[in-house]
């Protein structure tokens, strides 16, 4: 019997569960904090195993790890590093959705040494952003091409027909988690011109792209897009962007909630208030005799009338609405406030977008490629972010305990015998790119 540990029962976590209990003579034990989750998801499968797991116990941590072949981790990506030492110290291989963060990065000798894989972003995106990319790249290059300007965007969305809310957006995956990527800076190249944007000022930083087919969405720069000319080999582009989509009004709407100070994980100093209303009151210093909603707007330089106002009356940043009693900064209200909000519906479908745009030049044409993939989620099923992050996922843990990956190290997917039978598997499943190409 092969042995998985999954750590974390998130909103992401049950396709890889149940398409590992669905492969003969494997044995899954998920181990949350919240054991009922893990327990639906598991469904008392004869192969299952639910358990309670508080991952700052470095004893039952330890236990656990050593007990499985191959540990999954969807914890917060604080714990990755931790698991990723007790995997290197029993010698087992771990797989992540995250970012490889430079404390991951500084584990590779001995993973190697270890002779284990610690294999990351290995999801959506990142994840099949990198193995899509990788597979047109390196396609380019087998004919004799060269990839000169790299461009690619995702988006996790409500489908058209559940987009009815005033943010166009839905959180079908930890709200925190979309929160916390609202603060980052982001850096690309462009016509050889390194760009760098502050966090605060990421949302000023958007252009409205049509996606042939699909619509038109706000696009937005995702982090540092700089370090992929060298993981992806682009040694001859100029261009090299990685962005986000968002429906159109979300990046004035998340700009101005930047600036009223909601995104701060930190305590409000002098802050005594109870409700949203008395915390939007404090964050821009007026008192409770004043008007809320025109307050606001003259901070924010913003007309009462606009769309960002009503947004905000929406979600209930004006509103006499208690502030939750166990969280103490206005990150962790907004979560609470936007999870009650802006949670996808019973019955309602998510959608996945990923583009990529690539111009390629060969000895004697030029060549613009463009890679489309539209997934929906299952109404009343497993959402579409859920089976995208996740299913890349339970592949590679197949592959490995099947023996068909055989490196180590800390990796991502963006090598051949890593990325062609993730990427084929999944076309099996109905998740598949659409690819044009058109001579410049």
């Amino acid at each position: 019997m092969k042995k998985i540990l999954v750590l974390g029962a998130g909103m992401v976590s049950r396709p890889l569960v149940r398409y590992l209990l669905d492969q003969p003579n494997y044995h899954v034990k998920m181990a949350s904090r919240t054991v009922s989750k893990a327990e639906k998801i598991i469904d008392f499968h004869e192969r299952g195993e639910a358990l309670t797991l508080n991952a700052s116990d470095d004893v039952a941590l330890e236990n656990l790890v050593s007990e499985s072949g191959v540990a999954v981790s969807f914890l917060p990506y604080e714990y990755h590093v931790k698991v990723a030492k007790l995997c290197i110290k029993h010698k087992k291989h771990l797989m992540t959705t995250s970012y490889v963060s430079d404390e991951m990065q500084k584990l590779n000798d001995q993973a190697k040494e270890a002779g284990i894989l610690l294999l990351n972003e290995c999801g959506l995106d990142p994840g099949i952003d990198h193995m899509s990319a990788m597979r047109i790249i390196h396609d380019v290059e087998m004919k004799g091409g060269k990839v000169v300007s790299f461009r690619s965007t995702t988006g996790a969305l409500p489908s058209h027909e559940a987009n009815n809310n005033p943010f166009g957006y839905k959180f079908s995956w930890a709200p925190r988690g979309v929160l916390l990527a609202s603060r980052n800076p982001s850096k690309w190249l462009e016509d050889g011109r390194e760009i760098s944007i502050p966090g605060e000022l990421l949302f000023e930083n958007y252009f409205l792209q049509d996606v042939p087919g699909v619509g038109t969405f706000e696009n937005y720069p995702n982090r540092n897009s700089v370090p992929y000319k060298d993981i992806y080999g682009l040694k001859d582009a100029t261009t090299v962007y990685r962005g986000t989509f968002r429906m159109t009004g979300w990046c004035e709407t998340m700009r101005k909630i930047v600036a009223l100070g909601w995104l701060s994980d930190k305590p409000v100093n002098g802050f005594s208030g109870k409700t949203y209303g008395d915390l939007t009151r404090h964050l821009i210093g007026v008192s409770s005799d004043e008007n809320l909603p025109k307050a606001t707007a003259a901070f924010l330089g913003l007309e009462t009338y606009s769309a960002v106002i009503k947004r905000l009356e929406w979600l209930g940043l004006f509103s006499d609405e208690s502030l939750p009693e166990d969280k103490d900064n206005p990150l962790d209200y907004l979560n609470v406030i936007t999870l009650k909000k802006m949670l996808l519906g019973e019955g309602e479908r998510d959608m996945i977008v990923m583009y990529h745009e690539i111009i390629a030049e060969y000895p004697s044409k030029k060549e613009y490629i463009t890679s489309t993939l539209v997934d929906y989620g299952i109404p009343n099923g497993d959402s579409s972010i859920a089976r995208t992050v996740a299913l890349p996922v339970a592949i590679a843990v197949k592959m490995i305990l099947e023996g068909k990956i055989n490196i180590a190290g800390v990796h991502i997917p963006i090598i051949p015998e890593i990325y062609n039978p993730i990427l084929d598997e999944l076309e099996g499943m109905d998740i598949k790119f659409n690819e044009k190409t058109e001579v410049l």
